[in-house]
């Protein structure tokens, strides 16, 4: 580490800035799954800048789609002249976003696709009321901080947004925690209809729901809760938007978009990060009707930008031509029966979940529920003088937070798994020294 460029960056970055470590590096270089420090240290990299390196690094087809655009002098032109590459990108998110009638609009961030289908959302239905999820995060702009229902991300209690927090998405710590997957529905359910009724005026714009709460400790409610949920919401008239920033593209494995686990399509989604392996890219794929409501003029000075729309594009070909979808699927599973099994021995661990290559490991105090953040930040610590990095979150911070690019393999799979056990182990006899 450069202790030089560490106290440059605190006299000219914001102090809400987190870096990871008690020693953080800079990454100068990556190949495939790893990533090299400056001070020479490889590392396998299992958080994939926020879940956004989704394909991996150095990829051939991805950067070669962007120096062609780069060698053509154009890099940026707006959204007030056609565009090509963003037409095309937009004709394959429709294609594959299942919805009747989509249109899609770009943005540089999920942030900035989450106020935008909140605009849209608030617009159509001519009003600010919300509902959203307890332990949810949507983002760092004012609307998308307004509905994020985790304290540790709320900077402001000023909101846009009149909303109202609704059981379902963090199981673990739920009070129907104990309850079967069906009986933990319906009292969800239960709760979301007894919020409409008790502390809205029922004219709700919409829901705004991540399949699976990245932020939050990868926290995966069963399947079917939003199905379920959405038969309420169109009881009265509120519309269904799927925040799919991290579990869209195939994450998950069993489906491309996270909200299909459950059995519905929404009125719109959103998704960012994986889209453009590490490109700014982000955006809102929704029903024509949604998306053209509307009345003033609107642009996005960079949104859909020719070099963001051109190395997309080559990401999400790459994507499914190499069946990426699938190898999160078998891959996840492995990963999440590793753990699961090694959970079984390790009484710091509380709860494994997750989804594909979205996988959440809850640390506690061995014997309790109680959160153990510290415990977090030492496996952090252990497992990257082993030469993995992984990922932190939470409402606690107490959560290892597993998301390494799609393109990962069988043995550095393996090797994550015995890097996890073996850190996980020690922490805990730590903890009894």
């Amino acid at each position: 580490m450069s202790e030089s460029l560490l106290a440059r960056h605190r006299a000219v970055m914001p102090s809400w800035l987190a870096l990871y470590y008690d020693e953080p590096i800079e990454i100068v270089s990556g190949r495939g799954r790893h990533v090299t420090d400056a001070a020479g240290n490889t590392y396998l990299d299992f958080f994939a800048g926020v879940l956004t390196n989704a394909i991996g690094y150095d990829i051939a087809e991805i950067s070669d789609a962007i120096r062609r655009q780069v060698d053509s002098g154009v890099l940026h032109t707006s959204t007030l002249y056609l565009i090509r590459k963003q037409v095309e990108l937009a004709e394959r998110i429709g294609e594959l976003s299942g919805m009747a009638n989509p249109k899609v609009f770009f943005t540089n961030s999920g942030t900035e696709a989450n106020e935008t289908a909140l605009m849209l959302a608030t617009q159509h239905r001519r009003s600010h009321q919300v509902l959203a999820l307890r332990n949810s995060y949507h983002g760092r702009g004012f609307g998308a901080l307004g509905v994020t229902g985790n304290r540790g991300w709320s900077a402001s209690a000023l909101s846009p947004f009149e909303v109202s927090y609704v059981q379902g998405g963090y199981r673990y710590r739920s009070p129907f925690r104990d309850l079967s997957d069906a009986d933990y529905i319906a009292a969800c359910v239960e709760d979301l209809r007894e919020v409409i009724e008790t502390t809205t005026s029922g004219d709700v714009a919409c829901m705004i729901a991540e399949p699976i709460q990245g932020v939050g400790g990868f926290a995966t409610p069963p399947d079917g809760l939003f199905g379920a949920f959405a038969e309420v919401l169109e009881e009265y008239g509120i519309l269904l938007i799927s925040d799919e920033v991290q579990t869209g593209w195939g994450r998950t494995g069993e489906h491309f978009w996270g909200i299909q686990a459950h059995g519905v399509t929404p009125a719109a989604m959103t998704f960012a990060k994986g889209l453009g392996n590490g490109l700014a890219i982000g955006g809102v794929v929704a029903e024509a009707e949604l998306m053209d409501c509307l009345t003033a003029n609107s642009i996005s000075t960079f949104g859909g930008n020719p070099v963001s729309t051109g190395g997309a594009a080559a990401a999400l070909e790459y994507l499914l031509d190499h069946d990426l979808q699938g190898n999160a699927a078998k891959l996840g599973g492995r990963l999440l029966d590793g753990l699961r099994a090694h959970a079984e021995r390790c009484g710091l661990i509380g709860d494994v979940r997750g989804k594909g290559l979205m996988i959440g490991i809850e640390l506690v105090e061995p014997g309790t529920r109680t959160p153990a953040p510290a415990a977090a930040g030492r496996v952090m610590e252990l497992a990257k003088q082993r030469g993995l990095l992984v990922g932190k979150g939470g409402l606690h911070g107490n959560v290892l937070r597993l998301a390494p690019p799609m393109t990962l393999t069988e043995d550095e799979a393996g090797q994550a798994l015995q890097i996890l056990t073996e850190t996980t182990s020690l922490a805990e006899q730590e903890l009894h020294r």
